[in-house]
């Protein structure tokens, strides 16, 4: 990791900033109840179905495929991609990591500490991704994606569990959630009987990272640039419709990343960027997308600190006379919103203002001209 005192350059594509900005953002609020109450769309879906939330985890693994389309593509220019491979499994290692720092936190015993997660998916999905664009060619990359897709379909819905039987798309009895507690034991999500971020479901993400990189080529192409945010708009709505008739065979699931779910997620990323992109880089409105810019460039640390102030706010428990001792979280909730909002209310608003003092933070470093990379 490293802080540099430049700005970013400006060859850097604002609304793909302000897009990954808008997707921490929601990352913060959605992450941060203030208490053991929140809005459906501030919360994952049950099992079947899609929230605003089931879109965060998405639209973070789109936003990689664009970048790296970016970044990549610029080094190939420069210097044919010499050490690219090494650059490659250098992020890759840190991300991972990153991911597994976070998970030690509480539960850092090596018999149940959780393998997979959010940030070593990031990692694995990026690995892959990236030497699938330097090393095939784009008709490669497609059938691969549509294959992956397929193919997951089907032995998701044909192959016999043992004790479940074939197609059974629960949360313990699914092809996903067996092969999980299979190979990773006690080393689930909360030990549970799945694992959100399991292994079987990595392929249909790597294919969320695959979407990203073909909106990167096209928004690399010589269209113009209404034409581009014109294109992103129509392939959106063929993605979401698409998702929504897969749908009848193969529900959308965030937890089991199904097929159905990745077109969805996937349209919806294409509408929210063409939205940015239009406003931004073709009608040239960018007032109002500062506060997103500075989390977008400082996309790592805007995860990474605020889950672990979120960690403390939660271990960390005040004693309570005669009763059970209270989450810091909750305490604080209770005392600065509950006394003037409704429990579901207060626990927005406590979500909302968390996400207000990271932002706070943040644009001290921006104008700090600080920015942190790995």
């Amino acid at each position: 990791m490293q802080n540099t005192a430049t700005a970013p350059q400006k060859s850097r594509l604002l609304s793909l900033d302000v897009f990954r900005g808008i997707t921490i953002a929601g990352m913060i609020v959605v992450n941060t109840p203030g208490n053991n109450e929140t809005y459906t769309q501030l919360d994952h879906s049950a099992w079947n179905g899609c929230t605003l939330t089931d879109l965060v985890f998405p639209f973070f693994l789109f936003i990689v495929g664009v970048s790296l389309v970016f970044s990549l593509s610029k080094r190939l220019e420069r210097d044919g991609g010499k050490g690219l491979a090494a650059q490659i499994f250098k992020r890759t290692l840190i991300l991972y990591a990153f991911g597994m720092v976070l998970n030690a936190i509480p539960n850092y015993h090596p018999s149940t500490i959780r393998i997979l997660g959010v940030l070593q998916r990031i990692a694995l999905c990026y690995c892959f991704a990236s030497f699938l664009f330097i090393k095939t060619t784009l008709r490669t990359q497609i059938a691969l994606a549509a294959s992956a897709l397929v193919g997951y379909w089907l032995i998701m819905t044909h192959f016999p569990v043992p004790g479940y039987g074939a197609g059974i798309l629960t949360k313990e009895g699914s092809l996903a959630s067996w092969l999980d507690r299979l190979v990773l034991g006690a080393h689930t999500y909360r030990q549970g009987v799945y694992d959100p971020e399991g292994i079987l479901s990595t392929l249909p993400s790597l294919v969320t990272t695959l979407l990203g990189i073909f909106t990167g080529l096209w928004l690399k192409s010589k269209n113009t640039e209404q034409a581009r945010a014109a294109d992103l708009v129509t392939g959106g709505a063929a993605f979401i419709l698409a998702g929504g008739l897969w749908n009848l065979a193969f529900p959308i699931n965030k937890a089991l990343w199904t097929s159905s779910y990745v077109l969805l997620a996937g349209g919806l990323a294409l509408w929210l960027l063409a939205l940015c992109y239009w406003l931004i880089e073709v009608k040239g409105r960018k007032a109002w997308a500062k506060p997103f810019e500075i989390f977008g460039i400082n996309a790592i640390a805007a995860y990474m600190l605020p889950i672990f102030l979120l960690k403390f706010l939660v271990l960390y428990k005040l004693p309570v006379p005669g009763g059970e001792p209270i989450q810091l979280r909750i305490f604080i909730c209770d005392h600065v919103f509950g006394t003037w909002l409704s429990p579901l209310n207060a626990s927005a608003a406590f979500a909302f203002s968390y996400m207000g003092l990271w932002l706070a933070f943040f644009w001290l470093l921006y104008r700090k001209n600080v920015f942190i990379k790995i």
